[in-house]
């Protein structure tokens, strides 16, 4: 079954072109000088991104696969100002980031709803010979073509804001626990590789405050050079304000199995050891007081760790009182200040464009068919082609 949860798209857009402005001397019936009377040309269409928080994914445009914006109309006789093409808005999920498909280059972020981006401003119509007109050149016999489109390939990326992100191993319980602090209900079961797609959880806290988790696919060794599904969903957790790392008890070394998840993020993005971190020993359900108190002098002594159990629903008050804790302190809110201000995206690296292209089910070759007047359209009137009334 397909999944509906899509977070990469790539579309073929082309913004409008300008009208041509008309070339028109009115000559009519006691009116013999009437002069020019060429109408402006209108403006072609611009292609707007939106952000909308009512999609959380891009299945809405997994199959537009080409989003062209209307032409300009031509001015006309009598000063009649050709028709404004209509904009285009593209509306996409708050976190959405465009790149160039061609360099891979950093074009645009959305991260609010209501938000709206100019991606490629529709073509200035040309004035008419209307406009030319002068005390020496009475008669111009000329006008102005329109501003061509523009057009652009773009690679629509999601990345999910939610302020903790889970980060483990497969079978770490990141499933689990999300389901039992929240109404989310992702599939769990006894085998590697459940969690197939990003979840996003509301976790509900004292005095009507909630915070908001998201769930991703476990991470493996190597998962920074495209082994497992890391790879795919790592870029959903770096835009969470805490990263919540999750290790089962029954692991033989607990702090390694840390160090190695922190080493994938780190070839990632660097930038992501810069955010608040929190250690979850999970499936203590296991584990007996004496030993528990034996781990405890093994852990990470630079972040805070606390000992859950979700099945048993143990230390899950605990837990969101440290989460809570710590996506208010002010070093993270300070952090998350600075970030938004200096936020530096980075460049797509285009070397692995055709992997993420084969997993996500994507045509590298957009084709389209130009409309024959589009082809054929002369930029100037024909100056000797003149229009009269009798």
């Amino acid at each position: 079954m397909e999944s509906n949860f899509v977070d990469y798209v790539k579309i073929m857009c082309r913004s409008g072109k300008g009208g041509r402005g008309s070339m028109h001397l009115r000559h009519v019936k006691y009116n013999p000088n009437g002069g020019p009377d060429g109408g402006d040309g209108g403006k072609g269409g611009s292609i707007i991104l939106r952000g909308n928080h009512n999609y959380w994914t891009l299945l809405h445009l997994k199959y537009e696969r080409h989003i062209f914006a209307e032409h300009g109309g031509n001015g006309g006789r009598d000063k009649c100002h050709g028709t404004d093409g209509k904009d285009v808005y593209i509306d996409v999920p708050c976190g959405t980031v465009v790149y160039d498909a061609e360099t891979g280059k950093y074009v645009c972020d959305v991260t609010y709803d209501g938000q709206e981006i100019v991606l490629l401003k529709g073509g200035r119509g040309g004035l008419g010979n209307f406009q030319f007109r002068s005390a020496t050149n009475q008669a111009p016999r000329y006008a102005q073509p329109g501003e061509p489109m523009q057009e652009m390939t773009i690679i629509l990326e999601l990345k999910l804001l939610a302020d903790v992100g889970l980060v483990g191993f497969p079978n770490a319980g990141k499933s689990t626990l999300l389901s039992a602090l929240s109404n989310a209900r992702p599939k769990i079961a006894n085998y590697p590789f459940t969690t197939m797609e990003p979840s996003l959880g509301i976790v509900g806290y004292r005095d009507q405050k909630s915070f908001v988790m998201a769930d991703i696919p476990g991470i493996i060794e190597g998962a920074a050079e495209g082994k497992g599904l890391g790879l795919r969903f790592l870029r959903h957790i770096e835009r969470n304000s805490l990263l919540l790392f999750m290790v089962p008890g029954d692991t033989d070394d607990i702090k390694h199995e840390y160090e190695v998840l922190l080493n994938e993020l780190r070839q990632f993005n660097p930038d992501m050891l810069t955010k608040h971190r929190v250690l979850a020993v999970t499936k203590c359900d296991l584990l007996d007081d004496e030993l528990i108190d034996m781990l405890r002098e093994t852990l990470p002594d630079d972040l805070p760790c606390v000992f859950i159990s979700a099945v048993a629903n143990k230390g899950l008050d605990e837990l969101k009182d440290v989460l809570w804790r710590e996506l208010n302190a002010e070093s993270n809110k300070l952090a998350a200040v600075m970030a938004e201000d200096t936020l530096v995206h980075r460049d797509k690296d285009m070397t692995r464009f055709a992997e993420e292209l084969a997993d996500e089910g994507a045509d590298d070759d957009i084709e389209y068919t130009e409309d024959i007047e589009d082809i054929d359209d002369l930029d100037y009137e024909d100056l000797d082609d003149y229009e009269y009334e009798e």
